[in-house]
């Protein structure tokens, strides 16, 4: 594989997300120049934060109008580009029609990008963000993992339109990109498989379902306990240095699990009660599994009880030592992201009811 060009530009998808601003931080402190595809470049409002990331940085960034569902609608931007991110995916738990509003876009999105690199002579590689989700779909899978511990070989066969739709779309939209990719021999793909993905965010008004999340840890929704529910769990900014070291390192390959620390809602919860008991309405332990199972699917309607039997009260467990091995990457202690995080919302005055 011939090294990148870091004087040539690179292209990001779903650039005001997230992960993807942290990712464009990295190249921005770089100093490549960075082709932004988003949905409306004349939105410059939404734009805000990651003009302000340039301005402080040796990098430039370019926008370009891209839609996850407008074949060739990536063309411009990847003009010239050796490195492609395709970050843009939906990520909601609340959704009408799953079809519709995860696997299209998700499915749809990584075609039109990756069949757009194959169109586009300068693409070398494609770092694609997928997810621990395309790798299980519930806890109760990690136990039917060989040693009952996910790895990079392990895909997800459990999820389904009817149960675990964002993990089914995760899944569904790697396996195309893989098929893709398989299909040529120019371009190399390289995924990136985080599991929940924490810490502050580079736009302190910023949303997605990790801050929903640890906004509701502050803000009394589950002040009388959270579900014994164990998660990996991975710092935002890992994230962006695994997509970097993705990108650019010759030997990056195949798929990479992502995840700092085997850990659970229990843990988050303690973490927090250490720093903030008092001062904000954080859990004060762990709902029995009979309760979650009971006022579960009233409280939420995604946690069906499906859903709660075959992910509480299971330990969630993956190997990261490929991407540690590979990649270089040192996962920060989750007690910073954590903290980090909840102090970023605090002082945004986003954790009162």
């Amino acid at each position: 594989m011939t090294d990148i060009d870091r004087t040539k530009p690179v292209m990001i998808t779903g650039a005001t997300g997230y992960v993807a601003g942290w990712i464009v931080k990295r190249l921005l402190d770089e100093g490549l120049t960075v082709h932004a595809a988003v949905r409306d470049p004349s939105r410059k409002e939404k734009l805000k934060t990651l003009d302000a990331l340039a301005e402080s940085a040796a990098g430039s960034i370019k926008y370009f109008k891209g839609d996850l569902l407008d074949e060739g609608s990536y063309g411009e931007a990847m003009e010239g580009c050796e490195v492609v991110f395709h970050t843009a995916s939906p990520f909601t738990s609340h959704v009408e029609n799953p079809q519709r509003d995860l696997v299209d876009p998700a499915v749809l999105g990584t075609r039109n990008v990756l069949e757009q690199a194959s169109r586009t002579p300068s693409v070398k590689r494609v770092v694609v963000t997928s997810s621990c989700a395309a790798i299980y779909g519930d806890n109760a899978d990690v136990a039917k993992a060989p040693g009952g511990i996910l790895t990079e070989e392990v895909w997800n066969t459990s999820s389904s339109l009817e149960h675990q739709a964002y993990s089914y779309s995760k899944t569904m939209a790697e396996r195309e990109a893989w098929k893709i990719a398989d299909a040529q021999d120019r371009w190399k793909l390289v995924c990136i498989n985080p599991s929940l993905v924490m810490g502050p965010a580079t736009n302190p008004m910023a949303n997605g379902e990790s801050i929903s999340m640890m906004i509701q840890f502050g803000n009394g929704t589950y002040k009388s306990g959270v579900p014994d529910l164990g998660m990996g769990i991975v710092d935002v900014r890992d994230v962006a240095e695994a997509h970097f070291a993705a990108a650019f390192k010759p030997e990056a390959n195949g798929r990479n699990i992502t995840s700092g620390h085997n850990s659970s809602f229990a843990e988050i919860g303690e973490i927090l009660r250490k720093h903030y008991a008092g001062k904000y309405p954080v859990p004060k332990g762990t709902l029995p599994k009979w309760l979650v199972w009971l006022v579960g699917p009233v409280a939420n309607k995604a946690l069906t009880r499906k859903v709660v039997s075959l992910n509480v009260g299971w330990p969630w467990k993956a190997d990261n030592s490929k991407i540690q091995r590979e990649l270089g990457i040192r996962f920060r202690p989750l007690e910073q992201t954590l903290t980090e995080m909840f102090e970023q919302l605090a002082e945004a005055g986003r954790l009162k009811k």
